[in-house]
């Protein structure tokens, strides 16, 4: 998945609910201050699905998406941990760790993460490919939730790390409280029609910035 970055907008601590299509997240430099925060009302999950895509260039440990509640720091953390080259899906004290894969720099990634309670299953879809189902974690997702994009939080809405610190794009953040269904995992790592997060909706997304952290247009390449 190729982009071209059309148009440049800087927006400061925007709250209202905005549609995203067509646009991404730029996080144009390391620090461990600027951050978006996803707003959702969903305090009970006993399942989830989380799709985003993301392109970096960095070479050392980052986050992808983080949502914490007061009882556990990393209840749903997607991680990318370098040294060891896997993505790890942490749901509260537990993970499970996804290796050789194609995580090549400076190009479009499309992630998609499932878990359910009811069978502590979690599985992580890269670039449109499934990976191996694995045990996690059997326990709801309770509390209040702070999502978080850019930083990787160690305390509630806090602790952030410059060094676990995301720079580069995002764009297409979803989140459903179910697993997604394997045709509609496919068809948006497609970028066709499909059913959008009822957690968080790219299209109709409530979200405050902090710092910079830009808003980009993006295109895609054509043929």
């Amino acid at each position: 998945m190729k982009f071209l970055v059309c148009l440049v907008i800087f927006v400061a601590n925007a709250g209202a609910i905005q549609d995203l299509s067509g646009k991404m997240f730029t996080f144009p430099q390391q620090t461990k201050t600027y951050y978006v925060k996803l707003i959702t009302a969903k305090r009970n999950l006993g399942a989830a699905t989380v799709c985003h895509r993301s392109f970096t260039d960095l070479k050392r440990d980052h986050c992808l998406f983080s949502k914490s509640t007061p009882s556990f720091p990393n209840e749903f953390l997607v991680f990318y941990d370098y040294t060891n080259k896997e993505v790890e899906i942490h749901l509260k004290e537990q993970k499970a760790e996804y290796r050789f894969l194609d995580y090549k720099p400076n190009q479009w990634h499309s992630l998609c993460t499932t878990w359910d309670m009811g069978s502590g299953l979690v599985q992580v879809w890269f670039n449109g490919m499934p990976l191996a189902r694995k045990f996690v974690k059997q326990a709801n997702m309770t509390g209040e939730p702070i999502i978080i994009l850019g930083q990787e939080q160690d305390s509630h809405g806090g602790g952030f790390d410059i060094n676990q610190s995301f720079v580069g794009m995002m764009t297409d953040v979803h989140m459903w409280d179910y697993v997604l269904s394997s045709c509609e995992i496919q068809k948006y790592m497609s970028e066709l029609s499909f059913t959008p997060g009822n957690v968080l909706n790219w299209a109709a997304l409530d979200f405050q910035i902090n710092g910079r952290v830009l808003i980009e247009n993006k295109q895609m390449y054509c043929q």
